[in-house]
């Protein structure tokens, strides 16, 4: 299996994953509405035998608060998603993992998601409230931040706002990974 990034040719199967993933177009056409707006700074593919299996993409969120050009950069990860007959064989784990290193050597200092916080604590997510970060959800303890700069987000605290390409789907909060 290789995860790459996602090349031109890839938006088809890219829809295709997301819809199948979550059982409707929602997500697809958030994906697509952050490509088009450039952002997505991190969109990874998973391929196997040709075909794409799973997708992840990390857009950027702002941080509320006094910081002006000091202000920790972040990435909310979401949506991921990978094939119904392919979940649970490790393939959203390799392309959060990925992505994460990716996001890390873009220069991002943290990354924030909305899920479950057994699958994504495997990964090193804390709830973002252990660093005073809000978000527009109410969404609690499901709320998670992960530094990729260690320290990043020490003294960081604010309200995680995610890109207006959210709230132009329906009423639910930003998603994570597909089941």
């Amino acid at each position: 299996m290789e995860i790459r990034p996602v090349e031109r040719g890839d938006a088809a199967a890219v829809r295709a994953v997301q819809e199948l993933a979550f059982g409707g177009p929602g997500e697809a056409l958030l994906v697509e509405r952050l490509q088009a707006a450039g952002a997505d700074p991190v969109s990874l593919v998973a391929v196997d035998e040709g075909r794409v299996v799973g997708h992840a993409l990390f857009s950027p969120v702002e941080l509320d608060g006094p910081y002006g050009p000091d202000a920790p950069r972040l990435v909310g990860l979401g949506p991921i998603a990978v094939l119904p007959k392919r979940q649970g064989q490790g393939i959203g784990s390799r392309l959060i993992r990925a992505g994460l290193d990716d996001c890390r050597a873009q220069g991002f200092d943290a990354v924030v998601v909305l899920g479950d916080p057994a699958f994504y604590g495997r990964f090193g997510f804390v709830p973002a409230s252990n660093f005073r970060i809000g978000n527009e959800y109410g969404a609690g303890a499901r709320f998670m931040a992960l530094e990729l700069r260690p320290g990043a987000l020490a003294g960081a605290g604010g309200l995680a706002r995610y890109r207006h390409e959210f709230a132009e789907l329906p009423a639910e909060p930003p998603p994570t990974l597909g089941t």
